[in-house]
């Protein structure tokens, strides 16, 4: 890929610190890291990963703009240097993702191989595990949650029931009113603190976090979606992105 620059134009004018339909005070950015933006996106910022992927495999900047505006817009590309904390931004946006639907397999035995016998019929009929917690076991038994799109939902049932017969484990649970919320930012590599505040802001407001996953850039948590409104405008402000 030769071009010196990828330009999308689309309905919004660029990339915000969170949705500018939730997020009054939500501002747009006028440059973001590649690393940034494909957690962002793939994490609910409306932008497919893929492209991100693209443009950071082969250093090609995008530019993202408004098709119905002569607003600037936002570029991505490789951002500042890691290495230089002081060019990092803590907390770049909020994201989040509605339609998910979480699985709890009760009373898997815990033994090896139960995981892969659980999960590659799910991986064959084209279904995407995001979050996966398995508890600790007790008397050799163990539960296992997963999270899945809410389309997909029936589906995974169809093909858990007869692995989970033969497996001998015991019922399977579901939640279809979830959705997940994110914090983001490449300065929170290797930077304490940020998970608890993220908790704190959030268990503040009496929103219970039903599940948990991180990358070195991200903090992720499973909540109830009706709770993602209020949720996300919370986390803008308790990291100081409104202003």
């Amino acid at each position: 890929m030769n071009a010196d620059r990828c330009d999308i134009y689309t309905d919004v004018e660029g990339i915000y610190t969170a949705d500018p339909r939730i997020v009054p005070k939500a501002r747009k950015m006028a440059e973001i890291g590649y690393q940034e933006m494909l957690e962002l996106a793939s994490y609910g910022a409306k932008m497919h990963p893929r492209s991100i992927e693209l443009g950071s495999v082969y250093q090609v900047p995008i530019y993202v703009a408004s098709s119905f505006s002569d607003q600037p817009g936002t570029l991505i590309h490789k951002g500042p240097d890691e290495d230089n904390m002081e060019d990092r931004i803590k907390v770049t946006g909020i994201a989040y993702q509605s339609n998910i639907a979480k699985v709890t397999v009760r009373a898997v035995p815990d033994r090896p191989g139960m995981a892969a016998e659980l999960f590659e019929p799910l991986s064959a009929v084209g279904i995407s595990v995001d979050t996966i917690v398995q508890n600790t076991s007790v008397e050799r038994l163990t539960d296992i949650s997963f999270t899945v799109d809410r389309s997909d939902l029936q589906k995974t049932l169809r093909e858990l029931e007869s692995v989970t017969n033969e497996m001998g484990a015991g019922e399977v649970v579901t939640d279809p009113t979830l959705a997940s919320i994110s914090v983001v930012g490449s300065g929170m590599q290797n930077t304490p603190g940020y998970a608890s505040r993220m908790f704190r802001v959030l268990s503040e407001a009496r929103i219970n976090i039903e599940m948990i996953t991180t990358s070195e850039i991200r903090i992720s948590c499973i909540i109830a979606e009706a709770q993602v409104p209020e949720a996300v405008r919370l986390l803008h402000s308790g990291f100081d992105l409104d202003t």
